[in-house]
């Protein structure tokens, strides 16, 4: 009965949304051993022609490792650093020798450098955008364009912190007999990285007949960092090399970064592109040629073998992400895309929620989560996407909801959703949950990794309750218990190093550090509850620990199912929500993928309209009791902020007000 007036309320459009046009499923293509085999020999044959020695990643569109080739005489480790003179002991920057407290002496090897690279890459392209690590540094960095004063800041700010090797989302690749706790060994998506994303150019994705298949990551010069200035072109030995590997499987010219414009501006794609190339990346040497004479094939632990395997086609049940076939969703008039595991079993079923609210709120059912999750994924593909190409493609997105303490109850997805925004949105459905809840400060009081030099300190011995303080200094003595709720846009207000953002002579937001010490590297609360998590997984993919990380990230207190309420870690950009019975918070919403003012319209309206198919008290927090209403003395916070006019084919206008 439920259902089938879920699915006439659908019918019905209850926003007016125009009718969805079938669309085909995306095409399935993979990379083989031969072609991962073809595109490390071209990079190889350039960096020789170059006098240049390279560590080289590949990895398919879900993640999946599928070879590492270190040439002879290859940087082993990286620097980290954002060239401001930020010194050891703020987040990541300059971390050289400051894993010693930890019991070694060990910086970041190139190894994992290239798999960050490679995997940001195919991550944040889809068929519809080709997005590099070039890319990625223009829109994550403190303004957007860089360098531009007074400038709000990117719109991914924040991401990078993403696909961490901690999050319980990833599957992980274990060798034989490695200790992998948390996750069974899988070959299906989405998978970790080991830096998070990185926004150091020499990433780029693979297209095979315009089919994104996975992505290329080459690190050469030792230097793992950022492009601090985007009005200049910069020569970079690991993107030209990366353009020699890309070059035999480029993209579509048409969905280029270069050819996408956000708030106006054009995005960069490549500084360094196969026009420049020294070698004709078709003619490369066979691979068995160059292996072991130019260099070998390494492993990594926690990634891959010593050995070249070939890519999972995304789209297979095998890729750990297909089309949902159960008739779950048939209500959303499109195919939506779920998870899977190493089984062919669904992941994250709609099911009810794990910890129901105190308080009278009681829990999400199973069927709710289902409604919310359908109604959210049609406004996704009735509206304009922002960063996709041609301009009147649908939205494609990842959507996550979970329960009050975290738990997940349900992920869906539209079809070539960016692989990124999986664990993505799931940190934003967390995230808008954590701070909306009464003891939000209570359980950050609770972080303890054991590592840091005193309780409640990482290991940088950066106190976690310093967060709490600074919050309530701005926000009043009762911020984080009050229950005001919280969307991923007001978080984001508060952990920029502006409050508030883009001014540039305003002081930090209380979860963030100063902008003298604030980089890409040293966040603030986001970065500080992981650090110890990031460090510890290091030293075990470069094989000086013998045993992994778990897979929940944050030494906050565990709820009753093992895992922190920021198991995957803390997002701070927008595009979630928490989700309301009444005046009672039972969980959240989150969504990522093409664009952050769409992701927080498909967070709030399909939320909204899903509380309309149910008509049981199931929606957004009550306006009144929304953290904007607070005045504070930097003005408003966000709550969220929709496109003006949003939908294909449709003249509404301010969809998300009055709601």
């Amino acid at each position: 009965m439920a259902k089938a007036l879920m699915r006439g309320l659908a019918a019905a459009s209850l926003c007016v949304l125009a009718a969805l046009p079938a669309r085909a499923q995306p095409v399935q293509a993979s990379l083989t051993v031969a072609e991962v085999q073809g595109v490390i020999a071209a990079v190889v044959q350039e960096a020789q022609a170059r006098n240049a020695n390279a560590t080289i990643a590949v990895t398919d569109r879900v993640g999946n490792v599928l070879g590492v080739f270190q040439m002879n005489g290859a940087p082993a480790r990286v620097r980290v650093s954002t060239g401001k003179g930020i010194a050891r002991t703020n987040g990541l920057e300059e971390v050289q020798n400051t894993f010693a407290m930890l019991g070694a002496n060990s910086t970041p090897s190139t190894r994992v450098a290239a798999i960050a690279k490679a995997v940001t890459g195919s991550y944040l392209s889809s068929g519809g955008n080709a997005f590099t690590t070039r890319t990625a540094s223009q829109i994550v960095q403190e303004h957007f364009n860089v360098g531009e004063k007074f400038a709000p800041s990117g719109p991914l700010f924040g991401v990078q912190f993403s696909q961490l090797p901690c999050s319980d989302l990833s599957t992980r690749f274990a060798a034989p007999g490695a200790a992998m706790p948390g996750l069974v060994s899988a070959t299906v998506g989405p998978k970790r990285s080991p830096l998070g994303l990185s926004a150091d150019p020499g990433g780029i994705a693979l297209y095979k007949n315009g089919v994104p298949v996975g992505a290329v990551g080459v690190e050469a010069n030792g230097i793992y960092t950022i492009d601090p200035v985007i009005v200049d072109y910069d020569f970079s030995i690991d993107e030209i090399l990366a353009a020699a590997g890309s070059a035999l499987f480029p993209p579509p010219s048409d969905i280029l970064a270069s050819k996408i414009t956000v708030d106006g501006k054009t995005l960069r794609y490549l500084d360094n592109d196969p026009s420049q190339l020294a070698t004709n990346p078709s003619t490369a040497p066979a691979f068995a040629t160059i292996n072991g004479v130019a260099g070998n094939l390494v492993a990594v632990a926690g990634y891959n073998a010593a050995a070249i395997v070939a890519g999972q086609a995304y789209g297979a049940i095998a890729s750990g992400f297909a089309r949902d076939n159960s008739g779950t969703f048939d209500f959303v008039g499109q195919p939506v895309f779920i998870l899977y595991d190493g089984a062919g079993n669904p992941r994250f079923a709609p099911r009810n929620s794990v910890s129901p609210a105190t308080g009278g709120g009681g829990g999400l059912t199973a069927n709710e989560v289902t409604t919310i999750l359908g109604q959210a994924l049609r406004v996704a593909l009735a509206g304009r996407a922002q960063i996709r190409r041609p301009l009147t493609s649908a939205i494609q997105v990842t959507i996550s909801v979970v329960d009050a303490n975290g738990n997940i109850l349900g992920i869906a997805r539209t079809a070539d959703g960016p692989v990124f925004g999986t664990d993505v949105s799931l940190q934003k459905a967390r995230s808008a949950t954590f701070f909306s809840a009464t003891d939000a400060a209570t359980n950050l009081g609770t972080f303890n990794s054991g590592l840091g030099t005193a309780v409640g300190s990482n290991l940088n011995g950066v106190p976690i309750n310093r967060y709490v303080t600074q919050t309530r200094a701005i926000m009043g003595p009762s911020a984080l218990a009050d229950g005001f709720a919280y969307g991923e846009r007001s978080i984001g207000n508060l952990a920029r190093p502006f409050l508030p953002d883009g001014l540039d002579y305003a002081g930090m937001g209380p979860l963030s550090v100063p902008i003298a010490t604030w980089s890409l590297f040293n966040t603030g609360l986001q970065l500080d509850l992981v650090i110890d998590n990031i460090a510890g997984h290091l030293l075990f993919a470069d094989g000086v620990n013998a045993n992994d990380i778990n897979a929940t990230c944050t030494a906050l207190a565990a709820t009753g199912t093992g895992i922190t309420r920021l198991s995957n870690g803390l997002q701070i950009f927008p595009g979630g929500v928490p989700i309301f019975r009444n005046n009672q918070r039972i969980g959240g919403i989150g969504v990522s993928g093409d664009g952050i003012d769409q992701d927080d319209m498909i967070s709030f309206l399909g939320l909204h309209n899903g509380g309309l198919a149910l008509g049981n008290g199931v929606g957004n927090a009550p306006p009144g009791n929304r953290v904007d209403q607070l005045i504070l003395t930097s003005g408003r916070l966000r709550y969220v902020a929709c496109p003006f006019k949003p939908f294909i084919g449709s003249r509404q206008r301010n969809v998300c007000d009055g709601k």
